[in-house]
């Protein structure tokens, strides 16, 4: 089947309703966003319905295969060599997991991309007159998705390596540090983790999160600075503390909640100074 029509018979089948209809609503709001210069309040909520749609659309894509399927016949039409290996498929066919992350790298490559292309006056057309016709505008994105899918997937199957390790800090084992892991994401000053501090529950309250909360994390947790988190995710250094933050609280939440166990010695450094505070008093 040709790529461009596999692209379109797939969000169709995700989306429903009449096509030219779909067409006219995305012309008239893409219209609409223009006047503003494709930024402010009214775009951002444009990107987060785009997101939260798409996102549907690139898991079914990721989990049979065809994302990366296209994303090679893409790289061969352009002369480029790109191979994903059986092994990663399958991974991603299984871990839903390992989906979620390539699946937010590939939304904030391609929404960067879209935005970039909106700007510059090369970006969606209601009137395309290419061999596939016109399209709406979901279609687009998933093509910009597609396009953008081979540079997120080299960074996913780079870190494999360092993933391995990161679980590892996960479990709390021998190679836990202060500062790494989740001791750096707590804040914690000097205490040696122990393997029972936290349980397997943690990636369940992560998986909870916003998409964009969890690759903050995820980021922290390996070690990365807030400067090229903000940088890799498309952030402000404010969000990715605000996000960040907010992940703690949600941790200590469940550990009210008795859902998860964090030792005293990890509680963050501010409730500390609160409590010196009090002592204080």
């Amino acid at each position: 089947m040709n790529m461009e029509l596999e692209i379109v018979e797939t969000v169709e089948a995700a989306l429903g309703g009449e096509r030219t209809a779909r067409i006219e609503r995305d012309a008239a709001r893409i219209e609409e966003l223009a006047h503003s210069g494709f930024q402010g309040p009214a775009y951002e909520v444009f990107e987060i319905d785009l997101c939260r749609e798409a996102q549907r659309i690139l898991l079914g894509m990721l989990r049979k295969g065809t994302l990366a399927r296209l994303a090679q016949e893409k790289c061969r039409r352009q002369g480029w060599k790109f191979f994903v290996h059986e092994d990663d498929m399958r991974l991603l066919r299984s871990d839903s997991t390992e989906r979620d992350t390539i699946m937010v790298d590939v939304l904030t490559e391609a929404m960067r991309k879209f935005n970039r292309d909106l700007r510059s006056g090369k970006g969606w057309k209601a009137d395309h007159k290419g061999p596939r016709g016109a399209c709406c505008v979901m279609t687009y994105f998933i093509g910009q998705c597609v396009w953008v899918f081979r540079r997120a997937y080299v960074r996913w199957a780079t870190q494999r390596v360092k993933w391995a390790r990161l679980h590892a800090v996960y479990d709390f084992t021998e190679d836990a540090a202060n500062m790494a892991g989740i001791g750096g994401l707590l804040q914690a000053t000097s205490y040696e983790i122990e393997s029972e501090a936290l349980s397997t529950d943690f990636e369940e309250i992560l998986d909870e999160q916003a998409p964009a909360t969890q690759a903050v994390v995820r980021l922290t947790v390996m070690g990365f600075p807030d400067a090229e988190i903000a940088e890799r995710l498309n952030l402000t250094h404010a969000n990715v503390r605000q996000r960040r933050s907010r992940f703690r609280t949600a941790l200590y939440q469940a550990a009210r909640e008795n859902r998860i166990w964090i030792p005293e010695q990890l509680h963050t450094k501010a409730v500390s100074r609160l409590q010196n505070r009090r002592g204080a008093a």
